[in-house]
């Protein structure tokens, strides 16, 4: 397994991890790479790298899907951040993507980000090969 760490600047914030992922497999025969992040406030998630304006729509929608004003009962030390566990939990903690001759078998477009609910904060991606 590989890991690396990502630190974010914002409460949410989507960020391309895709190069980091691409050199943690360089060369490794398998059928697949799993890409999974051990946090109950981010995900991981594989969309388009092409427009910014994508992306900060993306960030804007996770935070209108599941609203901070629903009520969350949830108080964690940091203060309350019930909806940025929900915000992970639409999103998901790993993605799974084919390998073709040892290269991440992504569409033109697509990027994998890692998505974060409740920055800035350090956090760690897990990367695995598997066979």
């Amino acid at each position: 397994m590989h890991e690396f760490a990502v630190t974010s600047e914002r409460k949410t914030q989507l960020i391309d991890i895709t190069e980091r992922v691409r050199s943690a497999v360089a060369g490794a025969s398998g059928a697949a790479v799993l890409v999974y992040v051990p946090h109950t406030t981010a995900a991981i998630t594989i969309n388009e790298k092409i427009d910014p304006v994508l992306v900060e729509d993306l960030e804007a929608f996770f935070e209108k899907v599941v609203g901070d004003d629903w009520g969350w009962r949830h108080d964690d030390k940091d203060g309350p951040n019930g909806a940025s566990h929900g915000r992970a939990s639409v999103a998901g903690a790993h993605v799974l993507v084919p390998l073709r001759d040892g290269e991440l078998a992504l569409g033109t477009y697509q990027a994998l980000f890692l998505c974060e609910f409740d920055g800035p904060k350090p956090r760690k991606v897990y990367v695995s090969v598997l066979q």
